[in-house]
């Protein structure tokens, strides 16, 4: 929709001041706004018939239950994607801490002039001991992909922390969205709830009449 009709249907919605042609209907009559990164507000409707009739034809319960379905899956897919996110996230943060804290051990071991013991993993349920030697302050950090590099104890750590700080970050920003979110699906409902049960009530007044 061109930004002229965009702010044209936003002030019709807003004041209830002249009819939007039906045609102009789209996601952004039944939004108010964007959430951070670009998610939509729904708009919740507090009488169903004032706002189909900001509408020329006014808009019919079909019209609007499809527009609000149609909002509605998106923010399902949205959903889906955050709940993704959400598990690689409380994979990936244990992983980057264990790794830190490790790395943060054989500096420790490396300074006090001592070698660590650990287990290493040979079978199912088979492990062994073995002493590290910490006083060459080498460690090799696994990245993925088949890549493997060698690094200082400080670099490791100074290269873990912030991987680590980013990850809690944007792990909160990933529970916040999701929030939001599913409140978003709830008000989406509820107003598809409330447009069939007000035409219900219409069809029924008609009825009634005749």
């Amino acid at each position: 929709m061109p930004e002229a009709e965009t702010s044209k249907t936003e002030d019709a919605l807003a004041h209830g001041a002249g009819a939007i042609p039906q045609a102009d209907m789209s996601l952004l009559s039944i939004t108010s706004g964007e959430y951070a990164r670009g998610i939509p507000y729904v708009k919740f409707i507090e009488d169903v018939e004032e706002f189909a009739n900001t509408f020329d034809p006014p808009a019919s319960a079909e019209l609007l239950i499809g527009a609000y379905s149609e909002l509605h899956q998106k923010f399902k897919t949205f959903e889906t994607s955050l709940q993704q996110k959400k598990s690689n996230y409380k994979l990936k943060i244990p992983d980057l801490e264990k790794s830190l804290s490790l790395v943060k051990t054989l500096q420790k071991k490396k300074e006090e002039g001592t070698t660590a013991v650990t287990r290493y993993n040979l079978a199912d349920n088979v492990y062994g001991k073995a002493e590290v030697d910490c006083s060459s302050g080498i460690v090799n950090l696994w990245l993925g992909a088949n890549v493997m590099l060698e690094y200082t104890y400080e670099e490791a750590i100074n290269f873990l922390a912030p991987k680590l700080e980013e990850a809690q970050k944007e792990s909160k920003i990933v529970e916040e969205d999701l929030a939001f979110v599913r409140d978003q699906i709830v008000t989406s409902e509820v107003s598809m709830t409330r447009i069939f049960n007000w035409d219900v009530r219409k069809r029924r007044l008609e009825g009634g009449k005749e």
